[in-house]
């Protein structure tokens, strides 16, 4: 039997809960789509059936941009909703005593009152761009808190703002904003480019949360959480999309120009979440944006290869 399981475990968040449990010496095991495929009922009850984890901290899901999210919506709707659905059947069926769900901030109203509460959701239309992937974190709340009604289970949804950090994708065909502009200057400064395009108008307001602080928060809810519905993750601060490309722009040492495209989507005006339910519990994160992203772009920069320098 383990302690704890997280599945996921090679991405972005997966990666920094797993190192925070070993750091804390806990008995803890990673595994990835190289262990199972999710959306596969069966493989999905031999893995959990073969690790019986007391705790399980889903960070499994089809993520990506703006432009990826737009192009693939079926698969992001299904893939996802396939996921979440094995794991919680198979967490349910093997006896696992606590089940993180992590979900995002996209699942709010795209023009949700700001900073958005959690009893936002579901009180108006989401964002057009992201819908479906949005869709089925709705259905993971839903489930989650399904299984705590009739079975009584101590199961938790957690939704986190945008998260960022080391081992985060950086490919621009799939990758969120924040490592799709450190892959652009760092690109552009290397080739000795000009400019460096961002798209969208630059307007945009977004809150961002260091993949570490989130580790924290997530074994942190762990210990002090069990409650029905959605609880916000974030800094409760936000940026607009222009000074954080500025920002990079400048811990990158990109002295080039920054154009704005504003044929492409900004996506929703502004996603600034209310995080006082969860610093009246006791948490709060700790690294500022500047930081976070200067360890960010030194992890990229350290981990590029020759044929990505190119």
């Amino acid at each position: 039997m383990t302690e704890f399981l997280v599945v996921g475990s090679s991405g972005l968040v997966g990666s920094s809960v797993l190192a925070k449990l070993k750091e804390r010496k806990l008995d803890a095991v990673g595994v990835s789509s190289k262990d199972a495929d999710l959306r596969s009922a069966k493989e999905t009850f031999e893995l959990i059936s073969y690790y019986k984890p007391r705790y399980l901290i889903d960070c499994a899901a089809k993520v990506g941009g703006i432009k990826f999210n737009e192009t693939f919506p079926v698969e992001f709707l299904l893939d996802n909703i396939d996921i979440q659905n094995n794991l919680m059947r198979a967490s349910h069926e093997m006896g696992v005593e606590r089940f993180v769900f992590l979900g995002s901030s996209c699942i709010y109203p795209r023009l949700a009152d700001q900073p958005i509460k959690e009893i936002s959701l579901m009180t108006g239309p989401l964002e057009p761009t992201n819908s479906s992937y949005a869709m089925a974190k709705i259905a993971g709340i839903q489930l989650v808190d399904s299984y705590r009604k009739q079975y009584g289970h101590k199961w938790i949804s957690l939704m986190p703002t945008n998260i960022y950090g080391s081992n985060d994708n950086f490919n621009l065909e799939t990758s969120h904003v924040i490592p799709a502009l450190i892959n652009k200057f760092i690109t552009a400064k290397l080739a000795d480019s000009r400019e460096v395009e961002v798209w969208g108008s630059g307007k945009a307001q977004r809150e961002f949360l260091f993949s570490q602080d989130l580790a924290t928060a997530i074994l942190f809810c762990l210990e002090k959480c069990d409650e029905s519905g959605p609880i916000n993750i974030g800094t409760g601060e936000d940026i607009t999309i222009r000074e954080l490309a500025e920002l990079i722009a400048e811990l990158t040492e990109f002295k080039g120009e920054i154009q704005f495209n504003k044929s492409y989507p900004d996506g929703t005006p502004r996603k600034l979440l209310d995080v006082s339910r969860i610093n009246k519990l006791g948490w709060k994160a700790q690294t500022t944006l500047r930081d976070g992203l200067k360890s960010t772009v030194e992890w990229y920069v350290a981990n590029l290869d020759d044929r990505k320098r190119i």
